[in-house]
């Protein structure tokens, strides 16, 4: 599910699978800020401003939503037609599966006005959900919302270090194709903490011209048109350069399925 365990690639898939969820709030137009922390013991925080994972007993299981949803796969809000639209990720069992490559998971959930807590290790329950108090507005994540902090388990994958760079450019591109959410990128793995915010109002015409910074545009601004059939809307943005190298990207539900660089016919 997680990919490659020794490149780094699986590594990294860790974060954005829990980051996908809160942009899965957003496209839902309830979160507006997603907060990724390296913090300095080596785990990665993940936390936003959206509703909060369910906390309610499932009907049939007995157990809390949240508990089933962090616990077995495709029981995600993916695999329910009315929760999300659109969604990105594993096909709902991202989560579950970070969970369960994680030496210890710690959650918190703020939502109706109240805040929840409850950590796992090695995808097991350690402590049961439990409410701790009531939600505010100087709690870090707001007075709803989802954090989770994760240590990625040593026995799954041979390097537990995590690239800033990497997760940068992958957060970046999520900022360019939601348009408005604003996603603080932080690294407390050294002295001086680093900070990037990456938030674009322009969408995907700004990630062309972002692409083509250092190139050579022939015509002022991209090329821009949408159309949306059958409940689904495609975007498209193009511009052309004096290079004799063509780039192209395709997303679907922001999961990038093309890229090419090709060399231009002369």
């Amino acid at each position: 599910y997680i990919g490659d365990t020794d490149d780094g690639s699986g590594l990294h898939q860790m974060i954005y699978e829990v980051v996908d969820n809160s942009i899965d709030e957003t496209l839902a137009g309830y979160c507006s800020e997603i907060f990724v922390i390296l913090n300095a013991e080596g785990t990665i925080t993940v936390k936003d401003n959206g509703r909060g994972i369910p906390v309610e007993l499932h009907k049939t299981e007995k157990i809390p939503a949240v508990q089933l949803i962090m616990t077995e796969l495709h029981a995600g809000g993916k695999f329910d037609q009315n929760s999300y639209k659109v969604s990105g990720g594993l096909h709902g069992v991202g989560v579950s599966v970070v969970n369960a490559l994680s030496e210890k998971l710690l959650l918190e959930i703020n939502r109706d006005g109240k805040v929840y807590y409850m950590d796992f290790i090695h995808g097991a329950v350690n402590k049961q959900l439990k409410k701790k108090g009531e939600s505010s507005k100087n709690n870090d994540v707001y007075n709803t919302g989802t954090k989770i902090t994760f240590l990625p388990s040593k026995k799954t994958f041979n390097n537990i270090n995590f690239n800033f760079t990497t997760i940068e450019n992958r957060l970046r591109e999520l900022a360019f194709l939601n348009r408005g959410v604003k996603i603080i990128l932080t690294d407390r793995r050294s002295a001086k903490e680093n900070i990037i915010e990456l938030s674009y109002e322009g969408g995907i015409n700004a990630y062309v011209k972002f692409l083509n910074q250092n190139k050579n545009p022939i015509h002022r601004g991209p090329i821009y048109f949408s159309s949306k059939k059958n409940n689904v809307l495609v975007e498209c943005s193009l511009q052309w350069t004096e290079g004799y190298h063509e780039n192209t990207l395709c997303f679907t539900n922001n999961i990038c399925l093309l890229y090419t660089s090709d060399a231009a016919d002369e």
